[in-house]
């Protein structure tokens, strides 16, 4: 999953799939208790900060309520953007209940090792604290004696979670209704890095002790042939944040990593830079041409790196073969920062060509 260029300015903030479905929630049940339509509605955030969201559309009886709401993601590029996302609210008879159901659009949680049952809606805690916050104060102050049923919708939400890694951490049928601070930050790495900490955890608690770290969907291409007999979840992404996802692993009950890295994120990783998206670190050309004189190479090879606009351009100089010294040379570096956080857990190192050609890591 790779990220879109940055837009130049001031950032606008965006709110969660969570914050969206708190104030569908209350203003389906507003609606049924004052038996008129909201026009928008405030929501209470977890970081003591108040939204006011337009209601766009609802519908309502003296028993029942649907009501939603479109959300916005601000200058972030969420896949959520734009989503209409609503709840359909009925009663029940035990006071103060609140019940969870997903409905068209929300996934369900299929497999073990999320903060969810196994069975429940794809409806992440601070979400449902937001919605039970919210839904039990509108029951106390109308003085009425119920409960409620809320089922949770996104429109879309099937096709939108077919470009999330949701499936791949068992919720099914649909997307997950997230957030903690009920507040989407541009381009924010929190969202991205919590997506690998939840990929980490379900593989372990699926009994997966080896994991395939990758950057992404087209180096996970070429390694799978490498690893038939591992299942879909001991495969992690980690997009930029190399660093992160090894410290995660570190911490887990995983016993072996196989790392597979392209030329763009290894020359950076080789240099110790963990998080290796561009608007945070560029690769070091410098440290690259001393790689390639601890190996050996001439002077105009040397030379030849400064030159370079990019690393992906490294084959031009050095045949991308295991045989050459200077991508082994360049995979120790990637080793030797990578075990510093992962040890003692066992490490296997593949450096992955744009075509799909790799080269293994012979340690010596």
């Amino acid at each position: 999953m790779g990220l879109r260029k940055i837009p130049e300015g001031p950032l606008r903030d965006g709110f969660t799939t969570g914050t969206s479905a708190t104030a569908a929630a209350k203003a389906a049940l507003w609606a049924m208790i004052h038996q008129t339509p909201p026009k928008e509605v405030q929501v209470v955030l977890p970081i003591e900060k108040v939204l006011t969201i337009p209601v766009h559309s609802c519908a309502f009886t003296e028993e029942w309520a649907k009501c939603s709401v479109i959300k916005d993601a601000g200058d972030d590029p969420d896949v959520t953007n734009k989503a209409e996302i609503g709840c359909e609210i009925t009663l029940t008879k035990k006071k103060g209940e609140v019940l969870f159901v997903a409905g068209e659009g929300v996934g369900t949680v299929t497999l073990p090792g999320l903060s969810l049952a196994v069975g429940q809606a794809a409806i992440n805690p601070v979400p449902r604290q937001m919605m039970v916050a919210a839904l039990q104060k509108l029951l106390h102050d109308a003085d009425w004696d119920f409960g409620v049923c809320v089922t949770v919708f996104v429109v879309n939400g099937v096709r939108l979670a077919k470009r999330t890694l949701n499936e791949r951490v068992g919720i099914m049928n649909g997307l997950s209704i997230l957030g903690t601070t009920g507040i989407v930050k541009p381009y924010s790495s929190s969202s991205y890095i919590a997506s690998i900490e939840q990929g980490i955890d379900v593989a372990v608690a699926n009994g997966i002790r080896e994991l395939v770290i990758n950057s992404g969907a087209r180096s996970e291409k070429y390694l799978r042939a490498l690893f038939p007999y591992l299942k879909e979840q001991a495969f992690i992404h980690y997009g930029n944040w190399i660093g992160e996802t090894l410290k995660k692993i570190r911490h887990s009950a995983i016993q072996k990593v196989s790392l597979g890295i392209m030329l763009g994120k290894a020359v950076k990783l080789a240099a110790g830079q963990l998080d290796t998206h561009s608007c945070v670190s560029s690769w070091d050309k410098e440290f690259i041409a001393r790689l390639a004189q601890k190996s050996g190479y001439n002077m105009q090879q040397q030379n030849a790196i400064k030159e370079l606009n990019m690393a992906g351009r490294l084959p031009e100089i050095f045949p991308f073969q295991e045989q050459e010294a200077f991508y082994q040379q360049l995979l120790s570096c990637c080793y030797q920062q990578s075990k510093t956080i992962l040890n003692p857990i066992e490490l296997d190192l593949f450096l992955i060509h744009k075509e799909g050609d790799f080269i293994k890591y012979k340690r010596l």
